[in-house]
């Protein structure tokens, strides 16, 4: 297994879904020994929540207006990451169609979003995390030390999320699903899915998942170097 030195760095992995995000934040987290993090299931957990409690979805008052009940807790081990909610692990209903269907609106709810930052940030606290979502590297980690915004096609995306999916969807309904989900996400106000300007773009098509997380492995290796480097400097010129 490869390394890092030190446990504070904080690695940021954006991108629309099916681009790899999962898969990527999970090898490279394990690869060194980090923490993982999926802000994507917390929002599910959240909307899952919501439609158990017979919360109309179309509504964004009443979403923002019961966004603080549930209890949530997001398991950090890239080997099993567990998302439950009020104490019992959902991490199969929070895939459902039902919950695909109506995330992105419950995610667009200012209301939601801040709670969920406020709970991604204590999560991430001094580092040593891989976090992946839409909006890590321009919202909830924007100091983050290596940022990272995936991309593919969108024929590859539609056959990765299929295979993924629970519900059954065929590829060809996922890939209208996958533009659908692109349209709300990046078109909301509130933390839109866009790359972060200093991010490494990847575009994840040509390359095997192996292939992506020696990418984004050497990446955090360098930014850890880099880091050391500077704080070396930095004491060296402090003593004289």
């Amino acid at each position: 297994m490869s390394s890092v030195d030190g446990s504070s760095v904080v690695v940021a992995v954006d991108g629309p879904s099916g681009s790899g995000k999962s898969s990527t934040s999970r090898g490279v987290a394990t690869r060194l020994g980090l923490r993982y993090l999926d802000t994507g299931a917390m929002f599910r957990a959240l909307t899952w929540w919501m439609l158990e409690h017979d919360v109309d979805i179309e509504d964004p008052s009443a979403i923002a207006s019961r966004a603080a009940e549930p209890k949530l807790e997001s398991g950090t081990d890239p080997a099993a990451p567990t998302i439950t909610v009020d104490g019992a692990d959902r991490s199969a209903e929070i895939r459902s169609r039902e919950v695909t269907a109506a995330v992105s609106a419950v995610s667009a709810v200012p209301e939601v979003r801040a709670r969920l930052l406020a709970e991604q940030r204590a999560i991430i606290g001094d580092g040593g995390i891989v976090v992946e979502g839409r909006d890590i590297g321009t919202v909830v980690a924007p100091d983050a030390a290596v940022k990272v915004f995936l991309t593919a096609d969108v024929d590859a995306r539609a056959v990765r999320r299929s295979a993924e999916r629970v519900d059954g969807l065929d590829v060809s309904a996922t890939q209208q699903d996958l533009a659908r989900r692109d349209r709300l996400d990046s078109g909301r106000q509130n933390a839109p899915l866009v790359m972060a300007k200093d991010a490494h773009h990847v575009d994840t098509t040509p390359y095997t998942l192996v292939e992506v997380v020696d990418q984004v492995v050497a990446l955090a290796q360098q930014a850890t170097k880099q880091a050391a480097e500077q704080a070396a400097e930095a004491s060296g010129s402090a003593r004289t």
